[in-house]
């Protein structure tokens, strides 16, 4: 019997949880994507439709489960959930082919808002900035949600010729 699926959420936000503004990103960090592209490959993906739309095209070396409530909506390259239980159940599939145990969730808002009471981990990169925003972390940079997790690793990184803003990679595990 294989071990049940966790889930680890894997996301970038300002001191002020925000997370993107007209479907984008709001940095250029790319030792930040240096570091999606490692947590990430070999693992399954859940988005949103919308973080979807912002990549628009399959990960490589990945599997893309994108869950929407638009029956038409059909991409190649992908999965599509119209549910949380689907998109797990889609997950478990991937990462029991692919011999791993967690299945990372990518983003948007709505996405982090239904998978965060049930995520083991969180790969925050915290970038100290306050952008203006119109999608933005359940509960912030600060919320409620972190005292159901413990640190275990940090890293600061400063500005430079890579990274347009300083920024801390934090992982945090769910206590318990």
């Amino acid at each position: 019997m294989s071990a049940p699926l966790q889930l680890a959420l894997v996301v970038a936000m300002g001191e002020n949880g925000a997370i993107g503004r007209n479907n984008a990103l709001l940095w250029k960090l790319r030792t930040d994507m240096r570091r999606f592209r490692a947590l990430t490959t070999g693992h399954p993906l859940i988005m949103g439709r919308k973080t979807w739309d912002s990549i628009g095209r399959p990960l490589p070396g990945r599997d893309t489960i994108v869950l929407s409530r638009n029956g038409a909506f059909a991409p190649q390259g992908v999965q599509v959930a119209h549910d949380l239980a689907d998109a797990l159940a889609r997950a478990g599939a991937c990462a029991a082919r692919r011999g791993v145990d967690s299945a990372m969730v990518v983003g948007g808002a709505q996405i982090y808002a239904e998978t965060l009471p049930i995520a083991a981990r969180v790969h925050l990169t915290l970038v100290q900035d306050r952008p203006e925003a119109d999608a933005f972390f359940p509960g912030g940079a600060a919320g409620a949600w972190r005292d159901a997790f413990v640190e275990t690793w940090r890293q600061a990184h400063p500005a430079g010729p890579e990274d347009e803003r300083p920024f801390v990679f934090i992982d945090l595990v769910r206590r318990g």
